[in-house]
């Protein structure tokens, strides 16, 4: 009778053996040859082995010359296979995601594509990752046409890297239009393997405009909620600030340029009062306002999903939101250098030149 080669196992390889014998989330194969090379490391024959895990003698042997020849690295490894490589198109998925469009479409989706190309959705899927493409998700844009774009930017950039000592940075502007929304029925709650739901339909009770200034240093706001937003609202909310405010610091404010903000009698107010230094945001450059994020997260976090009965009940909530944020302030980090700004916009700038040309 055939006598198989011998395996000696040294302490750290039975170990990482046993190991993988009990892990959940390695290859089936891989634990199967970890058990054959603990049995015939306790001195059992290919045929026994065979017997006891339901395997052909071949594949034993076949596991016993692969740890032999290459220890435990030949037991995660599977060997070449014969026949022709298979061969992706991924450059040519590639080509197709960013430089085409399906016809009677926007975009291509995995089926769509699998069918032009010739291969599987996997695949698709799989170089899509591998390239980083998400050809279903649209971002959005706008490139200033300040001519002070640059200076505006520097400025205000400044102002949150490094604000002036003895001073306050706030960033302000207006969320207008909020609508006290109330669903028409009530919805169903959030439940094991179904999501919240909602009515589509709705009954509106009325708007009111938030007015907010973020200190950007230490991340506390100063809010007030009005019927309107005309300059004379605006003017009421700098008078709050000008009140809650210590009188010895000077004011720097960041607001974009909506009239209002810019209305002859809020230019008569502010020259009356001199610690009050306005910088104003370039034009289409809401993203510049770090206000806009505190807006962003009040609406995911309080209103998209709330029910409101009345304009008061939607002030109430604003309000109760802004004050458990301001009983625990955190400040917005701003990373984002102006240099590196600069080169993103000149890329852009760059790119629908091409385009435009084309």
């Amino acid at each position: 009778m055939r006598i198989a080669p011998v395996i000696t196992l040294t302490a750290q390889q039975k170990t990482q053996l046993q190991v993988w014998t009990r892990a959940r989330s390695l290859p089936q194969r891989q634990v199967e040859r970890a058990r054959i090379i603990l049995l015939a490391a306790a001195g059992k024959q290919d045929i026994a082995i065979a017997g006891e895990l339901r395997i052909s003698r071949q594949k034993a042997a076949r596991c016993r010359r692969r740890f032999l020849a290459a220890g435990l690295l030949g037991l995660q490894q599977d060997a070449p296979r014969s026949g022709r490589p298979r061969r992706v198109e991924a450059q040519e998925i590639v080509r197709k995601t960013t430089q085409e469009t399906p016809p009677q479409a926007t975009h291509w989706s995995t089926r769509s594509l699998a069918r032009a190309v010739g291969v599987s959705e996997a695949t698709v899927r799989r170089v899509w990752r591998d390239y980083g493409l998400k050809p279903h998700r649209l971002e959005t844009f706008k490139l200033s046409r300040d001519p002070h774009f640059v200076e505006k930017l520097e400025d205000i950039i400044g102002l949150y890297l490094h604000p002036p000592q003895h001073a306050l940075v706030f960033s302000a502007d207006e969320k207008s239009q909020i609508q006290a929304l109330q669903p028409s029925q009530p919805g169903l709650p959030l439940k094991k393997g179904r999501a919240q739901s909602q009515t589509h339909d709705y009954k509106r009770h009325g708007t009111t405009t938030l007015f907010a200034a973020l200190n950007t240093l230490d991340g506390t706001v100063l809010s007030q909620c009005r019927s309107r937003h005309t300059h004379q609202d605006w003017l009421a909310f700098l008078r709050q600030i000008e009140r809650q405010t210590p009188a010895d610091k000077a004011i720097h404010v960041i607001a974009d340029n909506y009239a209002t903000h810019k209305h002859l009698r809020v230019r008569q107010w502010l020259a009356r009062h001199p610690r009050w230094h306005m910088h104003y945001t370039p034009t289409g450059t809401s993203w510049l306002n770090m206000v806009e994020r505190l807006f962003r997260d009040l609406s995911q976090q309080r209103l998209r999903r709330g029910d409101f009965p009345s304009v008061q009940e939607l002030v109430a909530a604003i309000e109760s939101y802004l004050a458990d944020h301001n009983r625990h302030p955190k400040p917005f980090v701003w990373t984002a250098k102006a240099s590196d700004i600069l080169e993103k916009v000149t890329r852009a700038r760059r790119t629908l030149d091409m385009l435009q040309s084309q």
